[in-house]
């Protein structure tokens, strides 16, 4: 099955000109262009290709994207329970795990004398929908409550939804031991109960009980919803979920406690994100993000699988894969893995998503060999990166620059950083099995470093910095923003060794050194633009606001360089902002400056969880570890941050050479490796 198409349009990370809609609807009337439902407060349970959207309350009631959905539809948009005509009072809503929350209520029921309810419900809902209700008796009666849940449905694509136009709710039958909606195209959804209920009204979508609770005794109530599916397809959050063995089991303990909490919850969403290919039911790869980002394989999936490279190589397998098969194999595009348009922020145009997946591919194969890819799966991918690496050699121009999108648009530096990147870590790659091409990417990249210096730096009084961009008609955009993060990554090579990087050592502590800057390190994470940047807006995709896995890149970068006041301000401010968005990070969020007493503003359409976010916080975490593997070396390097910004920590879980593997980190930023595979070379 496959979820809505993505993306969603109006997501702040896409371009509008670039995609349909997401179900070829319309804005609503009175929708403005660009707008979607606000989810930043509701709770996301996810289990893909199933997801439930609920407010704190627990009650749906079918306002905005509320309701639980599979395979980018809504299967129910109304869930309201009443005990003797009168709804519980919410007390709490949270997620108990990343596909299911959990609400407490109280009611007050006849013959209560003082304050305390004498009856608690708790109702338990999962991704797909399931639900339990428990009801609590801690009075000294017995009792007999009259319950009713109020069902409904629209059957509505998500696209829809997030235009405003989801339809009418449809009519229900009774079915069975609960009820039945079916839309005009066939597609078809149902509530069954468990025990069946005393009464069922079709015409007000009522299901009715008579719940008898002996003093001190408890009952439940389950509801279980299934849908109208095509032959073959999956049940929506079906029996086992797909890939579960892609990603370790990591752990984190130490002196700040919430790193654990993180890591913990990032896996889980990381696992929760993980959807089949319909197309190659073996292909497991990431969705970008829940409720709007759900759709094929993105650039955000390759990125978030290199980033989780430290959890095992499988996912990076499986994301490759199926990049792979987009691949363009004929023409003058050769090589390119195809993309849309992305919103570039407000100084340049939108840039290509597939230039950057294509410079991409062969570094996440390169890293992923690093950290211990089977040689069969090498084998298998090892084509696709050369096509990726002949259509990046085609694309410079004769200045030995990328365009971006190519040919013709502008040279941003960030997609130079990308090219240096991926050639010199596709030479390595290259090198290391003995295909040709090799020497020919050293060279260029030797060419984009002379040419980044010349072009892209920029002398002023305070000690430079680089331009974003040049244009076509050659004006430079001095702009400055968490793009540069990408400038100090450049990634792993043989022995556990950084590949060179475009700027120069003096460059480097430049850019560092602004990066620090409270006009990129908001307090809670860097910038996507400078705050004292002309047209910066803390809310912006590109403008402003932090985005979790650019302040992630940052901070592996900063500390790889040597540069870990930085590193560690920008980590904890992130981990401060995890905290208190209940240790799941959205896709990015305001950037407005912190002060003393604030939160994290979110950002209202921001994805949540999304692919990126959890796999940044696994990036930055990790970073304090320092995790150089070599796995074809049978090598592995550990060069913690010395500065130990959580204090002491230990990571086990990590994969490295396909084995399980655990590091410790003194409060002194003293490394200690305690388990790695047998055979594995240690250097610390």
């Amino acid at each position: 099955m496959v979820l809505s198409p993505v993306p969603v349009p109006g997501h702040p990370t896409e371009h509008a000109t670039g995609h349909p809609s997401a179900a070829g609807v319309p804005p609503a009337r009175g929708t403005r262009p660009g707008e979607l439902p606000p989810v930043h407060d509701a709770l996301l349970c996810v289990a893909l290709p199933a997801f439930a959207v609920s407010p704190e309350h627990g009650q749906l009631t079918r306002r905005g994207p509320e309701g639980v959905y599979a395979s980018g539809r809504r299967l129910l948009s109304r869930s309201v329970l009443r005990v003797a005509g009168c709804e519980p009072v919410p007390l709490q809503g949270r997620l108990a795990t990343a596909d299911r929350a959990v609400f407490v209520g109280a009611l007050r029921v006849p013959g209560d004398t003082g304050p305390d309810p004498g009856v608690t419900v708790e109702r338990s809902r999962s991704a797909d929908g399931t639900e339990r209700i428990t009801f609590r008796n801690a009075a000294a009666r017995p009792l007999r409550l009259p319950v009713e849940v109020a069902l409904g449905t629209d059957l509505a694509e998500l696209g829809a939804v997030a235009s405003g136009r989801p339809g009418p709710e449809l009519r229900a039958s009774v079915h069975g031991t609960g009820l039945r909606w079916t839309a005009p195209d066939g597609r078809s959804a149902a509530v069954t109960a468990d025990p069946p209920p005393a009464d069922a009204l079709a015409a007000a979508g009522v299901l009715r009980w008579e719940v008898d609770l002996a003093p001190g005794a408890a009952t439940t109530l389950h509801l279980r919803i299934h849908s109208g599916r095509t032959p073959g397809a999956a049940p929506p959050g079906g029996a086992g979920r797909p890939g579960g063995h892609l990603l370790s089991d990591v752990q984190a303990e130490g002196d700040d406690r919430r790193a654990g909490v993180l890591l913990r919850a990032c896996a889980e969403d990381l696992r929760a994100l993980l959807q089949r290919d319909p197309a190659h039911p073996a292909g497991v790869h990431l969705a970008a993000g829940v409720p709007w980002r759900c759709g094929p394989v993105t650039t955000e999936a390759l990125w978030a699988a290199r980033m989780a490279l430290p959890l095992g190589t499988r996912l990076a397998a499986t994301t490759l894969r199926a990049l792979g098969r987009t691949q363009v194999t004929g023409g003058p595009e050769s090589g390119r893995i195809p993309g849309p348009l992305r919103d570039a922020g407000p100084h340049l145009p939108p840039r290509c998503t597939g230039v950057e997946a294509t410079l991409a591919f062969p570094v996440v194969l390169a890293e992923a060999r690093r950290w211990g890819l089977p040689p069969a799966d090498l084998d298998e991918l090892l084509p696709v990166a050369e096509r990726c690496l002949g259509w990046l050699r085609r694309g410079l121009d004769a200045d030995g620059l990328l365009p971006d999108p190519a040919p013709g648009g502008p040279r941003r530096a960030e997609t130079q950083a990308h090219a240096h990147r991926a050639a010199l870590l596709g030479a390595d790659l290259l090198d290391a099995c003995g295909r040709p091409g090799g020497a020919d990417l050293h060279a260029a990249a030797r060419v984009l470093r002379e040419r980044f210096r010349s072009e892209f730096w920029l002398d002023d009084p305070g000690g430079g910095r680089p331009a974003a961009a040049r244009t076509p008609e050659g004006s430079v955009r001095p702009q400055l923003g968490g793009w540069a993060a990408h400038l100090l990554d450049t990634g792993l090579l043989d022995g556990g060794r950084h590949a060179r990087g475009l700027l120069d050592r003096t460059e480097t502590e430049q850019v560092a050194r602004l990066l620090g800057t409270p006009a990129l390190d908001s307090g809670w994470g860097l910038r996507s633009l400078g705050a004292k940047e002309p047209g910066h807006n803390p809310f912006g995709h590109r403008a402003g606001a932090v985005r979790v896995h650019e302040t992630a890149v940052a901070v592996a970068g900063l500390a790889a360089a040597g540069h870990e006041k930085e590193a560690a301000s920008l980590l904890r401010g992130l981990l401060d902002a995890a905290e208190l968005f209940g240790h799941r990070l959205p896709e990015m969020y305001a950037g407005e400056q912190r002060t003393a007493g604030a939160r994290p503003v979110p950002h209202p359409a921001a994805c949540r969880p999304a692919a990126v976010a959890a796999a940044g916080a696994v990036h930055a975490l990790t970073a304090l570890a320092g995790i150089r593997p070599d796995a074809p070396g049978r090598s592995v390097t550990v060069q913690p941050m010395a500065s130990a910004p959580l204090g002491a920590v230990r990571f086990s879980g990590l994969v490295v050479a396909g084995e399980p593997f655990a590091v410790r980190v003194s409060r002194l930023g003293l490394g200690m490796v305690e388990e790695a595979a047998e055979g594995l070379q240690l250097g610390v």
